[in-house]
């Protein structure tokens, strides 16, 4: 079965700076959307960002200009580089991918575990 495995989150100062890293393990034919999403106790799961096979990307209000999301299809992975960090910005952040497993099969999509970022004022 296909894998998403985030890592990269933590407890970091606010103004700092963090790269979060989503891997696809598995059967992967082609992945197309991969994104990001976070949720804060209590509160709506949200986009963050995400971006296409073919390249077209789009960030939440709050995070742009500050977040930059990109991918490196050789190695089926997204990255989330997060700069000029707030304490509103303290969620934990999912990876998410619409994923082809085989040439034959249809699209499906899948969650990572999540990983806790904490920005500390």
């Amino acid at each position: 079965q296909v894998q998403l495995v985030e890592s990269g989150g933590g407890l970091v100062q606010a103004g700092g700076s963090l790269r979060l890293s989503c891997a696809a393990s598995g059967s992967v034919f082609r992945i197309n959307a991969m994104g990001w999403y976070r949720q804060a106790p209590g509160k709506q799961r949200e986009l963050v960002a995400v971006q296409t096979s073919g390249g077209s990307t789009d960030y939440a209000d709050s995070v742009k200009g500050r977040f930059a999301i990109s991918r490196d299809n050789a190695k089926n992975t997204a990255y989330l580089e997060m700069n000029s960090l707030r304490p509103e910005d303290t969620a934990v952040y999912y990876c998410n991918a619409d994923i082809r497993r085989y040439s034959y099969s249809n699209n499906m999509n899948y969650w990572g575990k999540g990983t806790l970022v904490t920005v500390s004022s």
